[in-house]
């Protein structure tokens, strides 16, 4: 029964849960000091969840949460260019 349930799940569902599990991933590991918020690894795993639930919003044409993880992804994006030219002006 559950090969027959993963099986039934498709492309746009499993990006969508890949998004899910990524962003509640970054939030547990960053409530719980395991990861901090100037990390690379933070916002990666915020841009995977961006782009996962944008693939799913868009396949069932949802576009508050379209809206809300493009706008999530580019604050990831924004927030490692912005990590990357500090450590270029340390070094």
């Amino acid at each position: 029964m559950l090969m027959t349930l993963l099986f039934q799940i498709n492309v746009y569902a499993a990006l969508g849960w890949i998004g899910t599990l990524s962003y509640l991933l970054a939030y547990l590991l960053l409530s719980v000091n395991k990861l901090k918020s100037t990390q690379i690894s933070y916002h990666a795993l915020n841009i995977v969840g961006s782009v996962g639930l944008v693939a799913n919003a868009m396949h069932y044409a949802d576009l508050p949460n379209i809206v809300v993880n493009i706008a999530w992804g580019v604050i990831a994006i924004v927030a490692i260019i912005a990590f990357s030219r500090k450590r270029v002006k340390e070094n």
